[in-house]
C-alpha cells in the first residue's frame, strides 16, 4: 500500500520539476512512510513519484519508481497484486521471466506488462490497485484502476499540465493546480455525503472509474476517453439472466472461492488482522482467515460508552468462539468528538458518511500492532445486506395499495410529526433485541419512500440526503442520474445492487475505508472484492441472497459452519455514532460558527436561508443531522483546504472540547 503522484509538463522544469514533485508526494506521507523515490524524464517533461508502505518485499529489490527489465517501462503503483506468484510461476513457464531482482509484486507486474502489454497485463491482474505506466518507447502515460475501486486515483489537466495522485492534496501542490469548486459535484455531495466519480470537488480533476485506464499523451493530452478493461455491466447482466441453480452446493462454492480470496490477502512480509465487529461480514473472514492459519488471528475492535451503539461484546463473543488474539479499545464520545477538527486533512474532499470517526478510531488501534488489516466491506452489495433490498421496496409496494388520501397523510405524518426525541421514547418501550438504531432517521425515510411513484424514485429517494440539492447550491445542477447503458434488470432489488456496487461502493464504503486507514499507514483488505467473487456473487438466484425476509442468506449459511448462529442473529447495527446529540451538545458552537449566516453569504457556496432554517429546525426538534453534517463537512473542509476561502469570515476554532 502506497501513495503515488505525478505530473507531464514542462513547467516547472529541472531542479524545480524536482522540487514540486517532493512536495506533491509528501503531502501523501502518511501513505507510505517506509520509503520514497522520485523519477524524472526531463526531455519528456515526466515526472513520477512515489510513497512507500513496504507490505511485501521489504527491501530495496521493492523501491519505486520501478522500471522494467527492458528499461520500456516505468511504474509507480499503490497496491496488491494477490495472484502475482500465480503471474509470475506463468511468465516463468514461457520462458519471459525476466532475472529477478526480488519478489515485489511489483517487479512481476511490470514483466507482465511486458510479455502482455498494458491492456493484458490488467486483465490477468486480480488485485487492489492505482497505477501509473509510462512507456518510453511510445511515450505514452497509462493510468489505471482495479475492477471494484479500492485503491483511489485523481487526474486532471490544468494551465497545460497534466497531474495525477493517490489524493487531491498530491495535486493541489502543484502551483498549475487551481482552485475552483465545481458546483455540479458540490451539487451532487449534497444528494450522496460523497461526490460520485467521474467528478471530484475541484473543476477539472476527475476520479479514474474503477475497471478503467486512460492514456495520457508526452503533452499532457488523454488519447481517448478512459475505457474499460473489465466489463461489471456485462458481469452483472449475464449473471442476473442466467442464474445457477439454487442448491446447498453453492454454499460450497463461495466458501471454496471466499477461502482462497482470504487466503491470498493474508499474504504478507508484515504482521496481519482483521477488523471484527461480531456481524455476518467480518465474523465470516475472520473464520476463514483463523481457519486457514497455525496461530490464532488478531482481530480488533472498538466498544463505545453508549451502548446503544456498542457492538463490542459481539465481537468479543465470535473471537472467544473462533479462538482470535482479540483486542478491544473501549472509547467514549470524546474520543470519537476528537477526530472532528482533522476529517478535512483525512479526507481532503467533502465526505460526510459519519462512520468515517469510528473506522478511522478502529484503524489506529489495528495500526498499533500490525500493518495490515482484513475488512468485511462489500459483503452488503454482493449478497443482498442493506435494508432498502429486503424491506425498502416491499413497504413502498404495500403502501401503494392505500387509497390515496391515506397515502398522502401517512407520508406527512411519518416525516414530520415524529420528532427525534419522540422516536427515542418510541425505542424505550420497546425491547432491547428489537430496538431499531436511528428509528429518527428512518420514519422520515419512510415517509419521503411512502410518497414516491416508482421503484426507481424510491431507490434515488433512499440513497439521497438533500432531496433537491440543487436549490440549495447558488448555481448548482444535477447531471443525469442513471449510468451510460445500465442494465435492465427484472427484479429491482438487482438494480439496486448494481448501483450500489457502480457507485456507492467505491464512492463512500471504499473511500471510507481507504483514507481512515491509509491515515494512520494501515493497509485494509478487501476479501468479498475478488472480481472471482464478485462474477460468482452475481450468477446466484435471488434466493441465496433474500430469503424468509433477511438479506445474505448464503453468507450466514456459510458463517453456521463456523460460528453458532446465535452469537451473529441481531439487528444490523452499521457503524452509527450519535450525531444528533453532538449537534445539540459538544459540536453546538463549532456547527453555529460554520453556519453562521454572513459566513454563508460571504463564501457564496449555499443559499443561507435554506441552510439556516435547516440548523433552527434542528436544535429545535432534530431530524437533519444527517443533512447538516454533509453541510458542516464542506464548511470544515473549505476551511482548511479553500486557500483561504474562509479566512475572510472569521476563524473557526474547534470546541475546547475536541480541539485536536
Amino acid at each position: 500500500m502506497c501513495g503515488i503522484a505525478g505530473f507531464i509538463g514542462s513547467r516547472p522544469g529541472g531542479r524545480q520539476a524536482q522540487a514540486v514533485l517532493r512536495r506533491m508526494t509528501d503531502a501523501i506521507a502518511h501513505r507510505g512512510p517506509d520509503d520514497d523515490g522520485a523519477w524524472h524524464d526531463e526531455e519528456a517533461g515526466v515526472a513520477l513519484g512515489f510513497r512507500r508502505l513496504s507490505i511485501i518485499d521489504l527491501s530495496q529489490a521493492g523501491h519505486q519508481p520501478m522500471a522494467s527489465a527492458s528499461g520500456r517501462f516505468v511504474t509507480i503503483y499503490n497496491g496488491e497484486i494477490y495472484n502475482y506468484r500465480d503471474l509470475r510461476a506463468e511468465l516463468e513457464a514461457a520462458g519471459a521471466a525476466p532475472e529477478w531482482r526480488g519478489h515485489s509484486d511489483t517487479e512481476v507486474m511490470l514483466a507482465a506488462v511486458e510479455r502482455w502489454g498494458v491492456v493484458g497485463a490488467l486483465e490477468r491482474l486480480n488485485g487492489m490497485f492505482a497505477l501509473a505506466v509510462w512507456d518510453r518507447q511510445r511515450r505514452v502515460l497509462t493510468l489505471a484502476r482495479d475492477r471494484l475501486g479500492e485503491k483511489p486515483l485523481y487526474y486532471g489537466r490544468t494551465k497545460g499540465v497534466f497531474l495525477f495522485g493517490s489524493e487531491l492534496k498530491a495535486l493541489t501542490e502543484h502551483p498549475a493546480f487551481e482552485r475552483v469548486v465545481d458546483r455540479e459535484a458540490l451539487t451532487q455531495f449534497l444528494r450522496y455525503n460523497y461526490v460520485p466519480a467521474p467528478r471530484s470537488i475541484w473543476r477539472g480533476i476527475f476520479k479514474l472509474p474503477p475497471a478503467h485506464f486512460v492514456e495520457i499523451d508526452a503533452q499532457g493530452r488523454a488519447l481517448g476517453a478512459p475505457a474499460a478493461y473489465w466489463d461489471f455491466r456485462a458481469v452483472a447482466a449475464a449473471g442476473a439472466a442466467a442464474p445457477l441453480p439454487d442448491t446447498p452446493a453453492l454454499i460450497d462454492d463461495l466458501e471454496t472461492l471466499l477461502k482462497d480470496a482470504v487466503l491470498r490477502r493474508m499474504e504478507a512480509d508484515v504482521p496481519v488482522g482483521a477488523f471484527l465487529s461480531g456481524g455476518v461480514d467480518s465474523s465470516t473472514i475472520v473464520a476463514l482467515m483463523q481457519a486457514q492459519s497455525a496461530r490464532p488471528v488478531r482481530t480488533f475492535t472498538i466498544g463505545f460508552d453508549d451502548p446503544q451503539y456498542d457492538e463490542a461484546d459481539h465481537a468479543r463473543a465470535v473471537a472467544g468462539h473462533l479462538g482470535t488474539d482479540h483486542v478491544t479499545l473501549e472509547v467514549t464520545g470524546r474520543d470519537a468528538l476528537d477526530i472532528v477538527p482533522n476529517l478535512p486533512r483525512m479526507w481532503d474532499e467533502p465526505f460526510s458518511d459519519s462512520s468515517q470517526i469510528p473506522t478511522h478510531l478502529v484503524s489506529a488501534l489495528t495500526r498499533r500492532s500490525v500493518t495490515v488489516s482484513l475488512s468485511g466491506d462489500g459483503g452488503d452489495e454482493l449478497f443482498g445486506g442493506y435494508n432498502r433490498y429486503v424491506s425498502g421496496l416491499r413497504l413502498w409496494r404495500r403502501a401503494a395499495h392505500l387509497p390515496g388520501p391515506m397515502r398522502r397523510l401517512l407520508a406527512r405524518t411519518l416525516q414530520h410529526r415524529f420528532s427525534a426525541g419522540m422516536a427515542s421514547a418510541a425505542m424505550r418501550a420497546v425491547p432491547a433485541r428489537h430496538r431499531q438504531l436511528g428509528l429518527a432517521d428512518r420514519l422520515p425515510k419512510l415517509g419521503q419512500v411512502i410518497a414516491e411513484g416508482s421503484p426507481d424514485a424510491v431507490y434515488r429517494r433512499l440513497v439521497s440526503h438533500t432531496p433537491d440539492p440543487a436549490a440549495m447550491v447558488i448555481g448548482g445542477a444535477e447531471p443525469a442520474g442513471a449510468g451510460p447503458d445500465d442494465p435492465d434488470f427484472a427484479d429491482f432489488r438487482q438494480t439496486m445492487m448494481y448501483l450500489d456496487t457502480r457507485t456507492y461502493l467505491p464512492d463512500d464504503i471504499l473511500t471510507k475505508v481507504d483514507r481512515a486507514s491509509m491515515a494512520v499507514s494501515l493497509e485494509a483488505r478487501v476479501p468479498f472484492l475478488d472480481h472471482r467473487l464478485v462474477e460468482f456473487a452475481w450468477r446466484l438466484p435471488m434466493s441465496a441472497k433474500i430469503r424468509d425476509g433477511k438479506g445474505k442468506w448464503i453468507l450466514r449459511a456459510l458463517l453456521d459452519r463456523y460460528v453458532p448462529r446465535a452469537l451473529i442473529d441481531r439487528p444490523k447495527m452499521g457503524f452509527a455514532i450519535p450525531m444528533q446529540a453532538w449537534l445539540a451538545g459538544p459540536l453546538r458552537d463549532w456547527a453555529e460558527a460554520l453556519l453562521d449566516e454572513s459566513r454563508l453569504r460571504a463564501e457564496g457556496f449555499f443559499e443561507p436561508a435554506s441552510v439556516r432554517r435547516l440548523w433552527s429546525e434542528q436544535l429545535r426538534r432534530g431530524g437533519h443531522h444527517a443533512q447538516l453534517w454533509d453541510l458542516l463537512m464542506f464548511q470544515a473542509w473549505w476551511a482548511d483546504q479553500g486557500g483561504g476561502g474562509a479566512a475572510s469570515c472569521g476563524e473557526t476554532a474547534a470546541p475546547a472540547a475536541i480541539r485536536a
